[in-house]
């Protein structure tokens, strides 16, 4: 996203530091469990990490746009009937790498219980005996099947990749051109460019198939009774849009990437 945005990006997954004189930034590669910290210390000025990294360092750190990328859910998992909800955990040992997280989730509804973290996989401490329940990053939840375990409640969390910063943090040069170009790579991430050509009597019908940002483009062309017509369209709807235009009589229909933008 940082290339697509226009910044320099390294080569060699083994360089630590790199500078990009060009847009006066410097860029650091942590782990993601530190970038947290570091920005809520003032150390570095903006962050990306994940949403639960975030909130698991109980870092003074605040997230200020979400990247859509790295998505995942945080659930609770036990053995099949030990559990039905969050209020079954009391007096029970809790096993998670989010302890942070974990442990203001059950206060916040009131459970008492042991949290236990662990840095390796968590889905094998209830096999270990070494706590009743688990708390993990959760995908399609095969891993936990197979660990014989069943999801246990509603979600703690839903996370992804999000841009950070120190809450309470002064103007920092720079920071509103990078989410603005970041907001850009993501529009154009999201969105396509539609051209088509449809009869003058169809243009409103059309327009509200494809009604853009603002409003699409609406050009005259050489043949008398025409137009050609411009607009952004949703990349997940674009083959359904280009049926519906073709059903109405549009014709000349394409569809191009946009590689970046400012709206």
């Amino acid at each position: 996203m940082l290339h697509e945005a226009g910044y320099r990006q390294r080569k060699d997954s083994r360089e630590l530091v790199l500078t990009d004189p060009e847009n006066n930034v410097e860029f650091f590669y942590l782990r993601p469990r530190d970038i947290a910290v570091y920005v809520g210390e003032g150390t570095l000025d903006v962050g990306i990490t994940g949403r639960d990294l975030l909130l698991d360092s109980g870092a003074n750190a605040e997230e200020i746009l979400q990247l859509g990328f790295g998505e995942s859910t945080f659930r609770y998992a036990a053995k099949p009937g030990t559990a039905r909800s969050v209020q079954d955990f009391a007096g029970k040992r809790v096993a998670t790498s989010y302890a942070g997280l974990v442990a203001k989730h059950l206060a916040d509804k009131g459970v008492n219980a042991e949290v236990i973290r662990l840095d390796g996989a968590v889905e094998t401490a209830i096999r270990l005996g070494v706590a009743d329940v688990i708390a993990d990053v959760v995908s399609t939840g095969t891993t936990l099947r197979q660990a014989g375990l069943e999801l246990v409640d509603e979600p703690i969390l839903h996370s992804e990749a999000v841009l950070i910063r120190r809450v309470g943090a002064g103007s920092v040069p720079g920071l509103e051109q990078l989410v603005r170009r970041l907001q850009g790579v993501l529009v154009a991430r999201r969105y396509v460019m539609m051209d088509y050509d449809v009869r003058v009597e169809m243009v409103e019908e059309a327009c509200k198939l494809t009604p853009g940002f603002e409003s699409p483009t609406v050009s005259p062309l050489h043949r008398e009774g025409w137009v050609a017509v411009r607009a952004m369209v949703l990349r997940k709807d674009a083959q359904r849009i280009m049926d519906d235009l073709w059903e109405l009589g549009a014709r000349a229909i394409l569809v191009t990437d946009i590689h970046a933008c400012r709206l």
